[in-house]
């Protein structure tokens, strides 16, 4: 597949996954990468951000509810 704005290369998705206890070679990387672009080319963007909060918020909000509640309010 071809991909014009590729932001990461093969070598930084290899240092990236190496922090993570994950060893790859050009290779194994190049299809990650491949298939992690392919996700992202594919996802319907506007939908999801109409019906979607940020995690941020949701975990607020639910933390905040959490504590209205045992407080007894």
């Amino acid at each position: 597949m071809n991909f014009i704005d590729r932001r990461i290369s093969v070598n930084r998705a290899i240092a990236m996954l190496a922090k993570n206890g994950i060893e790859v070679d050009d290779g194994e990387a190049a299809v990650i990468l491949d298939f992690l672009y392919l996700i992202s080319k594919n996802r319907n963007k506007p939908e999801d951000a109409k019906n979607a909060g940020t995690l941020k918020r949701n975990r607020t909000l639910e933390k905040c509810h959490k504590t209205t509640i045992n407080k007894g309010f």
